[in-house]
């Protein structure tokens, strides 16, 4: 039987997907306003990656930090304050006039935002069993099919019309509300304190633990499949597939759409058929997609090659879902924050060490118009990663104490709450 979130359950997945589209959206949209930064600002293209690096780093150390401490505390108020230094760091970008200030901006929102989405990871796995937590995590990845249809599109007319900082500002003003929001009708997420133990436990503990290196080695599985490809696949489709510049918004466009309801498909299906089997099933279906998108002939019609690209953001987005419920039951309530906000330094870390590795292997020997030579082989890499996460996620074990939460959790939501939350459903 599926999952259908009750009224209380659906304003808790709201609220919490409202989150992590805002913190995606800040993520997303400096990437494609890099034309405008160097035209603006007169941004060299070096000072510009320093920008957009600016935020992972940040994000990667932040959570390294935070890991002794989002345990000790409860999850509503971390969330918020973490969320409220989140938006200050993308108003601070909004204003920022020169290049000193922008970067210090993206540190700012790096490492607030950085530590939001693993909290709310951390939440979803508090407030939801594993029986339905598939479900559950699917509906809160869904933001970032929300944050590809129409956040960045928006952003980016936002920026044609009124500026490169209108995007930030509204950000940060909907990033605002949504903190209202949140500070209103989320419960107190309180649960993992009252599980007693002698002494807060170290971060050494937490990251050393052998079920939480058992994660963290899938993690970086992951993250290097994806991100060997990704940071260079949209200059692979323009120089080598022949896409003309202007077709790329298609891909998001037509992935984006597709994953809005995939992803909470696959989350169904994982709760039914168990996320280990889902899980699988969907990376080793991957692999066909990956060979294909890496090996792409020229001249091929665009119908086609969006139909590539949709399969892949299908099967790459769908398999994090199962595999992220995997991820979290693996490690215990009472220190599920910590374990969350390392597997995020860890993801950060993961993910510079693929797009260095892809930068060492394609070249363009031709020029910046000429097509990129490597680009199989680094598909050949993506897929040795892809079959390294299937072998690393069967050794995976739940927590023994990772049980069902106490219902009073989310009883506490204001009876008003629930009547806005009913009217979702």
């Amino acid at each position: 039987m599926s999952f259908r979130p009750n009224a209380r359950e659906a304003l808790l997945l709201l609220v919490l997907a409202a989150v992590q589209f805002t913190h995606i959206v800040d993520f997303m949209i400096i990437m494609p306003l890099g034309p405008t930064y160097l035209r603006e600002m007169r941004l060299q293209p070096e000072e510009f990656g320093r920008v957009v690096g600016a935020y992972n780093v940040s994000a990667g150390i932040m959570s390294l930090l935070a890991a002794r401490f989002l345990d000790r505390f409860g999850r509503k108020p971390v969330l918020l304050v973490l969320y409220a230094g989140f938006t200050a760091g993308t108003l601070l970008c909004a204003v920022a006039p020169d290049y000193p200030l922008l970067l210090a901006a993206r540190t700012v929102a790096g490492a607030f935002g950085g530590v939001v989405a693993a909290v709310v990871m951390a939440i979803v796995g508090d407030a939801f069993p594993d029986a339905r937590r598939g479900t559950a995590t699917g509906i809160i990845m869904s933001a970032f099919s929300v944050a590809s249809i129409a956040g960045v599109p928006l952003g980016l007319y936002l920026a044609e019309e009124l500026g490169w900082n209108a995007p930030f500002t509204v950000l940060a003003g909907l990033s605002a509300l949504v903190l209202l929001i949140a500070a209103g009708v989320l419960p107190p997420l309180r649960g993992h304190l009252g599980q007693v133990h002698a002494a807060p436990t170290s971060t050494w503990a937490v990251l050393t633990d052998p079920d939480h290196l058992r994660a963290f080695g899938l993690t970086v599985a992951l993250v290097l499949s994806t991100f060997t490809l990704v940071p260079h696949l949209a200059t692979y489709l323009v120089v080598n597939a022949g896409l003309a510049q202007p077709e790329l918004k298609f891909m998001y466009l037509c992935g984006g759409l597709a994953t809005l309801v995939t992803l909470t498909f696959f989350g169904r299906l994982a709760d039914r058929l168990g996320k280990l089997r889902v899980f699988r099933a969907l990376a080793l279906f991957t692999l066909i997609p990956i060979l294909l998108i890496t090996n792409l002939p020229a001249g091929l019609p665009l119908a086609a090659v969006l139909a590539l690209t949709t399969i892949f953001m299908i099967s790459t987005s769908g398999r994090m879902v199962p595999a992220m419920a995997l991820i979290t039951a693996s490690s215990a309530p009472r220190y599920r924050g910590s374990f969350m906000s390392l597997n995020t330094a860890v993801q950060h870390v993961a993910s510079g060490l693929g797009a260095y590795l892809a930068g060492t292997l394609l070249t363009q020997p031709d020029g910046e118009q000429g097509p990129l030579v490597g680009y199989p082989l680094v598909g050949v890499i993506s897929c040795l990663a892809t079959v390294t996460s299937v072998v690393l996620a069967g050794h995976l074990r739940p927590a023994p104490d990772d049980r069902a939460p106490d219902r009073a959790e989310l009883g506490s939501v204001p009876p008003e709450a629930i009547a806005a939350g009913e009217e979702l459903l």
